[in-house]
Parts: structure tokens; sequence; C-alpha cells
């Protein structure tokens, strides 16, 4: 299916398209462009809308006998004043005063709207929470480009679910999530919310192999005193855990790419490259949700930031050794699931004819074999014993990302055997001058799980580091694969590798080939097979490297290996037949199953990687893996419960679009309660991001969606009720 039919339908009026993105919609030739604004008067003062009818002092048109829900062949289109009708919307609707509607208000759920032909005199009721949340979103929205009297096609209001989400993704929450670090920004992007020093300030960490970035914000300082921004070099051992450790007394950004460009006046200067941010409190660069949102951008053409992202991530491997957690100095020692192979090569599918586009691929292929190398295939990340991967990053102490009185019921003990108070013991416990073997252990797995980005789960709780898990050795696969065909395929099966992207204990130059590679991927799968795979229980499972057995949680991790390649065609029928049944719920895949995260309550509280929830990477690298295998209509039936829950919360909660969802709960899957709760909920009248790999999600299952399929979830038509409804009338 191409992407090209998946972007939101245009359908045009007489004047202008009802369903333009907003700064088109709402932008300057708003009233123009409606050919019968010219009847009102073009001059506006205290007392008339512009363009449009006087305004009585009470804000209202002027009054006049009303026709109800008058009937017309031509598209509805409705005249109204912004403020006054918002204050009505919100007083009489949001009930719970959140500045949303959404099913839990208590309102009429009905108003009436004039409409454009009677010159507002003649009414039409606009009824039920959807129409109405999509009100309030749209007169937010106005409100936002300073229109006090506007002309709203009603198809706006009553717009098909799917292809409004789908619409809003495309032409808003992927500019609402796009990011630059530069000059214009370095003031509000350089300050952090986690600084818990005395004197917060916005600061950026210049690594030695970027000179140029050093002077340039060197001089953005020098020219903006009130900024009071502090560039620092890194040292050039930067992932060193005591210089880590010791950067938190003044943590900053660490610098990502940027690119040169001319000015108007001929003049050249450094800007920032653009990257995608997942949303919510996350607002740095980060790592595998920047893969999962890229396979969104791709189908909706925006490869100019997908190929942007994967500059940024080889100029940190470059610099920083590895593709980080996200850009701060505390996430120097911290990475995250390996994506990079493919996505440069998704990116370079798509620019294989423009100039420099293998260039561009060497430079992704060669971040990978250093990052493959020094990262993963290294100590402390490599068992050697399995010759497997794990998730084992470096660091001291307590997570500085995490304020300290977070871990208080871990600590406080600690402090109480010391004789020490809670702030005196964490400084004497981050800076060694106590020895605490055990909170040591507890750290390290706290950091592998956070490295791991399933933060957190009774799958790696307290156990994290040990674990040879199955996702990060299905990804490494994938790379060992990935390197073997570019090196072949592209560069005449021999890359030479330059010295800053040869790792320890290579020679500056020394050639790749594609069959090294190839014997890694062998070699992996074997030890994957001896290690992970189960055959009874018809999964893989993490394998404790130092209880020397697998743990037997079942986790949607288990479908890693088919989107990789690993798994044998045996292995993946065995999964779709033992594993998908285990896991397969009302909203699609669960992260694990309810046996294996045991019973919960009051001093065992859910975990958000954990079931009931669901979570979008789990979904769209199960779709992509089913279909690999062929198993296509598991994996639209898949995509068709994931995208059925967040079209219904969409549409019952005023434009919802969240971080993670309660796979089980068919109402208000939104609501989740796990720690950390549900980054993408909190916004006032609209909805401006979603959330990243979220949206990424719902614009890459729709390519996988037949068009009866995407009707039958506009209707808002669960899994169970389509299937019947298919099968009465014999077409499946």
């Amino acid at each position: 299916m191409s992407s090209q039919s998946q972007k939101p339908r245009r359908i045009s009026t007489a004047n202008i398209d009802p369903y333009a993105a907003a700064h088109i919609y709402y932008g300057d030739t708003h009233h123009r462009k409606h050919d019968r604004a010219r009847t009102y008067s073009a001059h506006a003062d205290g007392n008339v809308g512009p363009n449009f009818l006087p305004i009585r002092g009470d804000g209202k048109f002027p009054g006049r006998r009303i026709s109800h829900d008058e009937v017309s062949l031509q598209p509805r289109r409705f005249l109204i004043h912004v403020e006054p009708t918002l204050k009505t919307l919100l007083s009489r609707e949001d009930t719970d005063n959140n500045c949303q509607i959404t099913i839990d208000d208590q309102g009429p759920k009905v108003l009436s709207l004039g409409t454009l032909a009677s010159n507002a005199h003649n009414k039409f009721d606009v009824r039920g929470t959807y129409m109405l949340s999509n009100l309030l979103q749209e007169l937010t929205l106005a409100q936002d480009y300073g229109r006090k009297t506007i002309v709203l096609d009603e198809a706006r209001l009553n717009e098909n679910p799917v292809n409004r989400l789908a619409r809003l993704i495309t032409y808003s929450f992927w500019d609402g999530l796009t990011r630059r670090i530069d000059g214009s920004n370095i003031a509000q992007v350089g300050r952090d919310p986690k600084d818990w020093t005395a004197d917060p300030r916005p600061r950026i960490y210049v690594p030695k192999g970027a000179p140029e970035q050093y002077d340039y914000y060197t001089r953005v300082a020098k020219e903006h005193p009130e900024m009071r921004l502090d560039v620092q070099w890194l040292r050039e051992d930067c992932g060193d855990d005591a210089y880590v450790r010791d950067l938190n007394a003044a943590p900053g950004l660490l610098a990502i790419a940027m690119e040169e460009v001319t000015d108007a006046t001929g003049k050249k200067e450094l800007k920032g490259l653009p990257f995608v941010v997942p949303g919510g409190r996350f607002n740095e660069l980060y790592g595998w949700d920047s893969y999962m949102e890229s396979l969104g951008l791709l189908i909706n053409d925006r490869v100019d930031l997908v190929k942007a992202m994967v500059t940024h991530f080889c100029f940190c491997i470059k610099h920083y050794g590895k593709i980080l957690n996200a850009n701060r100095t505390y996430y120097l020692c911290r990475s995250q699931p390996p994506f990079l192979t493919d996505m440069a090569l998704r990116v370079y599918d798509r620019i294989r004819h423009e100039p420099g586009a293998l260039d561009f691929l060497r430079e992704a292929t060669l971040a990978a074999i250093k990052e493959y190398y020094t990262v993963w295939m290294s100590a402390p990340r490599l068992d050697p014993a399995t010759g497997l991967s794990r998730y084992r990053p470096g660091g001291f102490g307590v997570p500085p990302e995490t304020e300290a009185s977070h871990f208080e019921h871990i600590l406080m003990p600690y402090a109480k055997k010391h004789g020490m108070t809670f702030e005196e013991f964490v400084d004497a416990y981050n800076y060694q001058r106590v020895s605490e073997p055990e909170l040591d252990e507890y750290f390290l797995h706290d950091r592998a799980v956070r490295e791991s980005g399933h933060d957190t789960s009774y799958r790696l709780e307290k156990v994290a580091a040990n674990l040879a898990v199955v996702d990060v050795n299905a990804l490494l696969y994938k790379y060992e694969v990935d390197i073997g065909r570019i090196i072949r395929g592209h560069f005449n099966d021999k890359m030479q590798i330059p010295a800053e992207f040869c790792g320890a204990g290579k020679k500056p130059n020394y050639v790749e080939t594609s069959a090294d590679w190839e014997r890694r991927a062998k070699k992996r799968r074997l030890a994957a097979d001896k290690y992970l795979w189960d055959e009874a229980a018809g999964m893989y499972f993490d394998y404790d490297t130092v209880k020397k057995e697998r743990t037997g949680y079942e986790s949607a991790t288990t479908f890693w290996p088919m989107w990789s390649g690993l798994a044998t065609p045996r292995q993946a029928s065995v999964l779709v037949e033992q594993a998908l049944p285990k896991l397969e719920a009302f909203g699609g895949l669960v992260s694990g199953s309810e046996k294996s995260r045991g019973p919960v309550g009051i001093d065992r509280p859910n975990r958000q990687w954990d079931y009931p929830f669901g979570w979008a990477p789990q979904q769209i690298l199960a779709w992509v893996g089913l279909q690999r295998y062929g198993y296509e209509a598991d994996a639209q039936r898949l995509a068709y419960r994931w995208m059925y829950m967040v079209t219904k919360a969409f549409v019952d909660f005023n434009g919802v679009v969240v971080e993670k969802y309660d796979v089980t709960r068919p109402i208000d899957p939104h609501k989740v309660e796990a720690e950390y709760g549900n980054q993408g909920s909190d916004f006032k009248g609209v909805p401006r991001e979603g959330f990243g790999w979220v949206n990424a999600s719902y614009i890459y299952g729709l390519e996988l969606l037949s068009a009866h399929q995407k009707r039958a979830i506009g209707a808002l038509t669960p899994w169970d009720s389509f299937v019947k409804a298919t099968e009465a009338l014999g077409l499946v």
C-alpha cells in the first residue's frame, strides 16, 4: 500500500480547504478566503467583529428569530465570534474544569452555532463529545492566531476521526515536536528541569572535536550576557564514571550536529540541525524514540528530519562514544536500544539518487561499526561466556536525572546506619566516601533498566545488568546483517575505517569486509538459540548470565527476533502459535503477561512496562516482524486493535494521544496508573504534539490496514464487532 494513499484526503469548498493546517486556515488570509465575508463591513472597531456583523455589548450577534437545524445542500459553515463562544462552550460543557471536553464531562453536549449563509441568524446544533471537543480545539487554535471572529467549516468538526488524527500528526504534531539547538533558543533549551543545583542556568558542553561550535556558542554568550549561558569544553575521555559524576555539579546539554548556512547578507553562520523529541517532559534528542518516530516521519515525507537525526547520532558516536539515552551530561555513560543501521538504510532508500547519499550511508555505517565494537561488544556490556550482550552502563551513585528523594525509601536505612542525614549520605555515597556493595548492585541494575528503555519493569528490576536480554541481541543481529549487506552491496565488499571511527585496539584505516559480519550474525543466532530460545514454551526469554538460566518472563520483546530476522521460519510459526495468544489484548500487545508480572498491591505497585500496559514500539516491531514472516492477517489484527484503541481515546477525550496505554481497558485506556504518569495528556483546549512514537505508530499502522478496516475504525467499530460484521457479509 503506498504512503500517498494514507495522506489525509483534501476536500475543497469553493474558497478554502476545510482541512487546511491551522496556520493556513486561521492565517492572515482567513477571512478573505471566504467570499461571503465580502458582504460584511471591512472596518472593525471595539463593537464590530472583523469583516463581520456588529457585535452587541454582550458579545453576541444581533438577535433575530432563528431556525434550528437548517437543511442545506451546500457544505455548512458557521459564523462564530470566538471569545464568547469559547466562554459559553467551556462553562456549559467542561464540567470538570480541565479545559477539555470529554466523555467524563456532564454537560448537555449540545451547542447552537449560527451559519454563515444566514449571517449567523439561523442556528444549527453541534452535538456530542467529539464535535464539541473539536469545536473547542478549533476555537483555541483561532485564538492562537488572534482571530476574534471566524468562518468555520462544519467538515472540520465532524471529520472522520482517522483522517483527523492522521492530518494532525502529519501537519501539526510533527512540527510541534521538532526542535533545534543553536543561539536562537539555547537560553530556553539549555535550561534543565532536572538541574537540582543551587544556581540552574543554561549550559552547553562541546566536545574537543567540534571547536567551531565552541567558538559559536562562546560568541553567543558574549553577545547576550543576559542569557547567562555557560559554555564548557567536554573532556576527551567523557565516558569516565567519576568525570560524569562530577559534571552533576554543573549539568548541561551536550552539543549535537550543526550545519553551516549563509544568511541574507552573505555571512556564514552555524545553525542547529532539526530533530524530533518524544513529547511531554522529554525535550532532548532521545535514542530509540527517534528511530520509532522516523518510521512515521518517512511515510509523511519528512525525510529531512530523519536524515538530520541520523546525522546527530553519528555525531554522538564520533564524539561521545555512543548514541546517548539523551543529550544531557548525566547520560554520558548510558545508551539506548540500537537501531541506527535500519534507520540509515530507510533514509538512504529515499535519497539514493541525491548527491552525497552514499557518503551519508558510509558515515552512518562507520558510526554503527564503532558503536558495535566499543559499546555492545566490549566490557561491561558483553558477556564473554555466552557471546551475548547486556544493558550494563557505567556510572557512580544515584541516577542524577532523578531527584535523590525518589530513592528515599531505599537510601534512608543506609543513612541511619551511618548516622547521617539523608543529604549527607547521598553525597558521601555518590563520592564513595562510604562503601555499600548492596546499594552499588541496586543502582547498577537501575541504570541498566534505564538504558534498556524499559524503565521500569519487574522483568528487569534488580537483575537488568545481569541479563542477556532478547531485545538488544535481536537488534545487534540486525546490525550484523545490515552492516555485512551494506559493505558488500554498496562499497565493493571493503570499507576502510578512519581514525575517528576506530575503537580501542583498532588501527586507523583498517578494512572491514562482509564475511566477518555474516559470521558474527551466524554466531549470534546460534547463541540466541542456545541461551534465549525455549522450545517448550515457544518463546524467547532473557538469560541471566550470573544464575546461568533463562528467566521465563513472558515479554513482548519475544517478537523482536522476528523484526530483526533472527528467528527461523519455524521459530516464527511457534511464536505466532504459542506466544501471541499470551500477549494479545483488547488494544493490541501487552508488554508482558499478567502471570509473569505477578500480583500487585500497595507494597508492589504496577510498573509501566508490564501488564496491562502497551507501548507503541512493541506494537510496531511485532507488526513488522509478523509481516516479515508472512503473517499479514495477524499483523493487521494487532494493528487494528491498537489503532482502534488510540482512535477511541482520541474521540472521547478531546484529541488525546499519549505515551502509553492500558491495552486491557476499552473505555479510557490512556488513564494509566503507574509510575511517571502518562505524558501527552496534560494540555489545555487542543493537543499540539501528541506523543512521538504513538504518532508514528498511527501513521505506520494505517499502512497495514485495508480501506475497509480504516472505515470501520473511523466508525469506532471494535475488532470483534468488525469480524462478526465481515463474516456476516461473507467478506472474510
